[in-house]
């Protein structure tokens, strides 16, 4: 079994899977077909050891699985993500000079605004594919955070959906989807190199500001560390809450009890956003690479190897969450693991969980019903365990 083959999410479900191979033990050794192998960890305590682990295993060799290698190496030690202690807390502290309380109170109003005119434009609809509607929240909050204007939002939506391969292009054939992705690229990055040079000259309360005239052990970040960390937060921001919200819905029309859960008591929503996340945990995987021979959950792991943290597998860890694969919007404790842990746990789970508790705080003030319409459609994707398309129907209120 080839956990990293992108058929394996997009054709049905992966969590029998996860829970035989764990069952035979906490690490596979996993061979692909071309013969490379990788160490996928697929249970909540060993991956946690992992990610608290960054002197064994490192992040600046790659985060992802069939990543560029020549691209790791450009990136290494100079974006946030593809970097170990202690530069990375130092990318990490600059970043977060710009949470100040003005620029959350801004971002808190657009999380808000951007909840409410999403599912009020989607119930007077009345539903259809709500894939590309879910991506307007996260998309405005971190345009909002890179300081974005706001005429913008629209175009930095659609360019990054194209360049993370989130879009659904119908029109575009396999030969000719990684030209368009690499066009989005590069638009993106002509972009903000275009608004960098403004914020140079004019800051404002926002991460491109901070960067900008930021300085990492004495020395400003130079243009090309700010746009690839630019890069990153656009990546990480929108892929998480976008595809937690689809899956948030998905479990609701599987599961109407839980909806109806929801509806009666709307303040489960603090065990009910935990619960979305770690049911639908997005980012799939998580890659180290071991700097010295370790031995891990039973495994002896060699120095060069690469070892994938599954998420989701950790988070259906029967070990730690009780039947693991029910979805329980009062689950308590939740222990989930959908932002990672350790040093590189996300640094935006704080405006995620914001998102999601708008997003469904609005559905349960302005829907009676959220039915299926046609079967969700998942990408096919080893990174992102998500949705091409997610057709329902949404019945007002008023109507129920």
């Amino acid at each position: 079994m080839d956990l990293a083959d992108p058929g394996l999410y997009a054709r049905g479900r992966p969590e029998p899977v996860w829970a035989a191979l764990r069952a035979r033990g906490p690490v596979y050794r996993n061979r692909r077909p071309d013969g490379t192998v990788f160490w996928a960890v697929l249970s909540h305590r060993h991956t946690v050891e992992v990610l608290s682990s960054p002197e064994t295993f490192v992040s600046e060799r790659g985060m992802r699985l069939d990543g560029d290698p020549a691209a790791v190496r450009a990136a290494a030690g100079k974006m946030m993500i593809i970097s170990d202690p202690p530069r990375h807390e130092r990318i990490r502290r600059l970043v977060n000079t710009a949470f100040t309380p003005r620029v959350v109170g801004r971002l808190r109003d657009t999380i808000r605004r951007t909840a409410a005119e999403i599912v009020a434009d989607e119930v007077k609809a009345g539903g259809g594919d709500i894939a590309a509607a879910a991506a307007r929240l996260p998309a405005s909050v971190v345009a909002d955070l890179l300081g974005v204007p706001r005429a913008d939002w629209p175009y930095l939506l659609e360019r990054t959906m194209v360049a993370f391969g989130a879009a659904d292009d119908a029109d575009a054939s396999q030969d000719r989807r990684p030209a368009k992705i690499a066009q989005a690229h590069t638009e993106l990055f002509v972009y903000f190199t275009d608004l960098l040079a403004q914020r140079r000259a004019d800051p404002a309360d926002d991460v491109l500001s901070a960067l900008a005239h930021g300085e990492i052990d004495g020395r400003p970040l130079t243009e090309e560390e700010i746009i690839l960390n630019c890069n990153g937060l656009i990546s990480g921001g929108n892929e998480t809450t976008r595809h937690a919200v689809l899956g948030g819905l998905l479990a609701l029309t599987d599961h109407p009890d839980q909806w109806r859960r929801l509806r009666a008591d709307p303040g489960l929503l603090a065990t009910g956003v935990p619960e979305v996340l770690r049911y639908t945990s997005p980012a799939m995987h998580v890659l180290r690479t071991a700097v010295r021979d370790v031995d891990l959950g039973g495994a002896r792991i060699a120095e060069g190897d690469q070892v994938a943290c599954w998420l989701p597998a950790a988070n259906r860890d029967e070990m730690v969450f009780h039947e693991p694969d029910a979805f329980d919007v009062a689950r308590r404790p939740n222990r989930h693991l959908a932002f990672g842990h350790g040093p590189h746990f996300c640094l935006g789970s704080a405006l995620a969980t914001a998102e999601l508790n708008a997003f469904f705080a609005e559905l349960l003030d302005q829907v009676h019903e959220v039915e299926p319409v046609a079967p969700a459609r998942r990408m096919a994707s080893n990174l992102i365990w998500g949705f091409s398309a997610l057709p329902v129907r949404l019945t007002p209120k008023e109507a129920g």
